[in-house]
C-alpha cells in the first residue's frame, strides 16, 4: 500500500494554516472534531490535576513542611527522587499491557488511586510517612503520560498529534500554576483551621478536585480503535473510519499483542535507539522546571510571606502555558520536531547559561527563570515524533513509547539526587551546568534524526507523492457526492 511521510507537510505562510489537511474527507473531519472534543479536554484536565499533586510538594516546603516535619538537609529531593523512582517502577508493566487493556478504564482507574494518596499526605507527621506517599503517588501517575500518547497515537495521524499534545501538555504549566495559588490561598486562609496547617489543607482542596475529573474518563475517554469506548460518543463507523486515514499513511491498524519478537525488533532498529538517546537528554535537560530553584530562590531573598513565595511562584508556569502552545502548534503547522526542539531549547539554554553565571543582576536571574518552562515545551512533540516513527507497529509504539519514558525517567533518579541538592539551593551551579550540557545535546540530536529520517525515506518519496494524491482525489470525490446529496433537500 502507498503511504507519505506523516511529517512531510506543504510550507505554507503562517496566516495559511489550517486545523484538517486538505486530503481529510467531510466524514474524517467530523471524526476528527469528535475525538478533539472527547480525548483533548480529558486529557488536559488530568494532566492539570496530576500536576497538582505532583508539584505541590514544592509549595508545601517552602509553605511550612520543612518545618513541620523537621526537614533540615536533603529532604526535599530525596522526596522528589522516590517520586521519580515510584514513577519509573510504576510505567515497567504498561510496557506490555497497553495493548491488552481497555484505557478508558485503565487511565481513570490510576487517577482516582493517586488522588487517594494524594489525599493521604495531608495525616504526614515525617519523613517516613511522606517518603511512603511520593512513591506510590510516583507509582500510580507513572503510566499517565505515556497512556495518552499512546491514545493520541491509536487516532491521530503523526502531524496531528503535537498540537493537541500541546493543549493536552499545557495542563502541567497550569497544574504547577495552580498548585501555587492553592497553597497561596491555604496559607492565607486556612492556616490554623481545624487545627491543620495551610499545607495540610493544601493536600485536602487537591484530592478533592482529582478525584471527580478521574471518574469522568469513565465517560468521555474514547479508549483505542482496538478497545473502543462506543458505548456514549463513538459509533463503529467512526472506528472504522479512523482505521482507515491512519492505514492511508502507514499507520498499523492492526494490533498485534507484545511479544519476544517484538522486543527484538526494537533491538535491531536504529531510529529506537536514537529516540531513547533523544528523550534521556530531553529529561535531563529539563529537570531545572521541577528542581524548585524557582521557589527556593524567591524564598532567600527573605522579603516575601509563605503566601506571596507561592503567588509569585506562578509567574514561571504562567509563561509557559504559551510556550507549550507556541512550540506545540509551529511543530504541527511549519518547522516539524526537529526544529521545535531546537528552538525550544535555545531559549532554555539562554536562561541556563545565565543561571550558571549566577552573579548577575537581580534582574537577570528574573528573566532567567523566567525561561524554565521552555524546557519541558516540546515533550509534547517529541513523543508524537516517537508516535509517528514507530507508527508501523502498535505492539512497537506502545512498548517503545513506555520504555523510552521508563529509561529517560530513570536517569534523572539519581542525576537530580547528584546535582540538585538541597542544601546548595537557591544557586545550583552544578544543576544549571549538567542541564545546560545536555539540552545542547538533546539539540544536536534532534538535528542527526531529523536528517538521518529524511535520507532513510528518499526511496519512497516516488510512492508518498502517489498516495497523497490518490487521497486528494478520494476527498474530492466524496465532497462532490456530499454535494450531491445535499442539493434535493435544500430544493425541497
Amino acid at each position: 500500500m502507498a503511504v507519505h511521510h506523516q511529517f512531510d507537510t506543504v510550507k505554507r505562510k503562517w496566516y495559511h494554516i489550517k486545523w484538517f489537511a486538505d486530503s481529510d474527507t467531510p466524514r474524517e473531519r467530523r471524526l476528527i472534531m469528535k475525538l478533539d472534543l472527547l480525548i483533548v479536554p480529558y486529557a488536559f484536565l488530568a494532566y492539570w490535576i496530576k500536576y497538582i499533586d505532583q508539584a505541590n510538594l514544592n509549595n508545601a516546603y517552602v509553605a511550612g513542611l520543612k518545618e513541620d516535619l523537621g526537614f533540615h538537609g536533603n529532604e526535599l529531593v530525596q522526596l522528589q527522587t522516590l517520586y521519580t523512582v515510584g514513577a519509573v517502577v510504576g510505567q515497567i508493566p504498561f510496557m506490555f499491557l497497553f495493548t491488552y487493556l481497555p484505557m478508558h478504564w485503565t487511565i481513570p482507574f490510576l487517577d482516582i488511586a493517586w488522588g487517594f494518596f494524594t489525599l493521604a499526605q495531608y495525616r504526614a507527621n515525617s519523613f517516613g510517612q511522606m517518603a511512603a506517599y511520593r512513591f506510590l503517588i510516583g507509582w500510580f501517575e507513572a503510566a499517565f503520560y505515556p497512556a495518552m500518547h499512546y491514545i493520541f497515537g491509536s487516532w491521530y495521524r503523526g502531524d496531528e498529534i503535537s498540537r493537541r499534545g500541546g493543549v493536552f501538555y499545557t495542563g502541567l504549566t497550569l497544574g504547577t500554576l495552580t498548585a501555587g495559588l492553592i497553597q497561596s490561598g491555604a496559607s492565607a486562609r486556612l492556616e490554623g483551621v481545624n487545627g491543620l496547617a495551610g499545607w495540610r489543607w493544601m493536600y485536602i482542596i487537591c484530592a478533592v478536585i482529582t478525584i471527580p475529573i478521574a471518574i469522568l474518563g469513565y465517560f468521555i475517554l474514547p479508549g483505542t480503535p482496538e478497545h473502543p469506548n462506543n458505548r456514549w460518543f463513538l459509533k463503529d463507523e467512526d472506528v472504522q473510519v479512523a482505521k482507515e486515514r491512519l492505514a492511508r499513511v502507514g499507520h498499523s491498524v492492526v494490533h498485534p499483542k507484545f511479544k519476544l519478537s517484538t522486543l527484538k525488533s526494537l533491538a535491531n532498529d536504529w531510529k529506537f535507539w536514537a529516540l531513547m538517546l533523544l528523550d534521556i537528554f530531553f529529561w535531563n535537560g529539563s529537570i531545572n522546571y521541577s528542581a524548585g530553584g524557582y521557589l527556593l530562590w524567591l524564598k532567600s531573598l527573605g522579603r516575601y510571606s509563605q503566601s506571596k513565595v507561592n503567588e509569585l511562584g506562578t509567574i514561571s508556569p504562567a509563561i509557559g502555558i504559551f510556550y507549550v502552545l507556541f512550540i506545540c502548534f509551529i511543530s504541527d503547522l511549519v518547522v516539524g520536531p526537529a526544529w521545535a526542539i531546537t528552538i525550544a531549547h535555545v531559549w532554555n539554554i539562554i536562561g541556563l547559561v545565565i543561571l550558571v553565571i549566577w552573579n548577575v543582576p537581580e534582574s537577570a536571574l528574573w528573566f532567567a527563570f523566567m525561561t524554565t518552562y521552555s524546557s519541558v515545551a516540546m515533550s509534547a512533540v517529541l513523543y508524537g515524533w516517537v508516535n509517528a516513527v514507530m507508527g508501523k507497529s502498535s505492539a512497537e509504539r506502545s512498548f517503545a513509547i513506555v520504555l523510552l519514558n521508563t529509561v529517560a525517567q530513570s536517569t534523572t533518579a539519581w542525576t537530580q539526587l547528584l546535582t540538585f541538592p538541597t542544601k546548595e539551593a537557591p544557586q545550583f551551579k552544578k544543576g544549571y551546568s549538567f542541564v545546560l550540557a545536555n539540552a545542547v545535546c538533546l539539540i544536536i540530536t534532534a538535528q542527526f534524526l531529523n536528517v538521518a529520517l529524511k535520507r532513510s525515506n528518499k526511496p519512497e518519496v516516488d510512492t508518498e507523492q502517489n498516495a497523497e494524491t490518490g487521497s486528494t482525489t478520494a476527498s474530492n470525490s466524496e465532497k462532490g457526492q456530499e454535494e450531491v446529496n445535499v442539493t434535493p433537500e435544500k430544493s425541497g
